[in-house]
């Protein structure tokens, strides 16, 4: 197999495990092995090499389907990378029937790892493209927590409504004990966005891993975007479509590019959110690069109750990836000693890292 190829389907083994796919060495492996014996310029037989090899459950169909049409999409590829022309056909039980004739790029993947560290601020218009693809087919879904609901188990705690009725249909005979264990739900998740001029450049794909996040997550994700006033942005970014919903998600922004005031737009949720219940227990993620205009002491207060009633809080700050980058700002310095993570935010990686802290809650320095 020619090593572009091989280059092309590993990056697209780690495109599938940054979704959050079992894509581990040892099933790449067996793609690549499997890719030996058909004819890797037929897409189909490509797609299929890939299913029966990355795929571990059924949960991972869905997931697998979203990145091999986003990795295989017909982007053009950087400079100096040669391309592999392939037929285009339609993805096998997906929506459009047959394929169409035609041609189409396929991304190397060593222009899928350059861009994966490349600052979004610094992206040309077809490499944003690129990078907004393969951040919808991110899989951005919270950590788990215990329910105070049960359910059936084979060992665990004594259930004795189940084994009395057990006993009941069994005319009063002894029966098997029956067990219950505690059911597990996603934590709830609240993104607030800072839109603000400082934070133009990096909104746009911040906003696209909170679509991607609401995607993942569900009823359980609520978004807000802060500026000069609190947006809440959870229903425009329902859209299933990431482009729907960044043009609905944009149009509801009143003050987009605007001024920053942190401290009140954090103040204005907690009192209007945060006591009803959808900070208690969250994850609470603010991308924000801490330019605060208003009063910093306000915000060490805000992010003081914020930490009380969160089970984490995680600042993205786009600067932080700058080599020498210190949080000096009064904001930045009132902040950070209520946040439990501190991560970056301005590139893909970036981005994949923070989807990992939402859903492992491993906290990184």
């Amino acid at each position: 197999m020619e090593r572009d190829i091989v280059e092309i389907m590993v990056g697209f083994a780690r495109t599938v495990r940054a979704a959050g796919g079992a894509a581990d060495p040892e099933r790449v492996q067996a793609m690549l092995v499997a890719l030996d014996h058909l004819d890797v310029l037929d897409p189909s037989e490509v797609y299929w090499a890939g299913r029966l090899t990355l795929c571990a459950d059924p949960d991972d169909l869905a997931r697998y389907d979203r990145c091999f049409a986003a990795y295989f999409s017909g982007a053009t590829v950087r400079p100096g990378a040669r391309p592999v022309v392939v037929r285009r056909v339609a993805v096998p039980g997906a929506e459009g029937g047959e394929g169409r004739a035609g041609e189409v790029r396929a991304g190397s993947a060593s222009a899928v790892e350059v861009l994966r560290d490349r600052d979004v601020a610094r992206l040309t218009e077809a490499e944003r493209a690129e990078v907004a693809r393969l951040i919808a087919v991110l899989d951005a879904g919270a950590e788990r927590r215990r329910s105070r609901r049960f359910a059936p188990a084979s060992t665990g705690r004594l259930d004795p409504a189940r084994t009395v009725r057990e006993t009941l249909r069994r005319g009063g005979e002894t029966a098997l004990l029956r067990h219950r264990t505690p059911r597990s739900r996603p934590r709830r998740v609240v993104m607030i966005v800072d839109v603000s001029g400082s934070m133009s450049p990096y909104a746009d794909a911040l906003l696209r891993f909170a679509h991607a996040a609401t995607r993942s997550g569900g009823r359980n994700v609520e978004v807000f975007s802060a500026g000069t006033r609190l947006t809440r942005l959870t229903r425009e970014l329902r859209h299933r479509d990431p482009d729907t919903a960044m043009a609905t998600a944009s149009a509801a922004i009143p003050d987009w590019s605007g001024g920053t005031r942190l401290g009140e737009e954090l103040k204005e949720f907690l009192d209007r959110f945060g006591r009803r219940g959808l900070a208690r227990g969250a994850i609470v993620v603010i991308a924000s690069d801490g330019w605060e205009r208003g009063d910093a002491a306000l915000l060490g207060e805000q992010m003081a109750r914020l930490h009380r009633l969160a089970h984490r809080v995680v600042w993205a700050n786009p600067h932080k990836a700058r080599p020498g980058y210190e949080p000096l700002t009064a904001g930045m310095a009132a902040a950070l000693p209520h946040v439990d993570d501190f991560t970056s935010g301005h590139s893909l990686g970036a981005l994949e890292e923070l989807a990992r802290l939402i859903g492992r809650g491993t906290a990184h320095a």
